[in-house]
C-alpha cells in the first residue's frame, strides 16, 4: 500500500514523534506506516484520515501491480 504520509505531515512540520503522539502510536509506528512496511489497521486509517482532514484515498492506494 502505497501512502502521502510523511508529505502530508512535512506539509504541516510536524515529525514522526509528533504524529504519532496525535495517534497515540508509537514513532515506530509511523515510520513502518510511513516506508510501507506496516499497512495500519481501518481504526487506525480512520484516525491518520481524520488528523489530516482528508478521505482515507486521499492519503492510502493501493501498490501497484508487479
Amino acid at each position: 500500500m502505497l501512502n502521502q504520509l510523511k508529505v502530508l505531515r512535512a506539509q504541516r512540520d510536524w515529525n514522526q514523534q509528533d504524529l504519532a503522539d496525535r495517534l497515540g502510536v508509537s514513532r515506530q509506528s509511523v515510520n513502518a506506516i510511513e516506508t510501507g512496511r506496516y499497512d495500519p489497521s481501518l481504526p487506525l486509517a480512520f484516525r491518520i484520515a481524520e488528523i489530516f482532514a482528508l478521505p482515507i484515498e486521499a492519503i492510502f492506494s493501493p501498490s501497484p501491480k508487479e
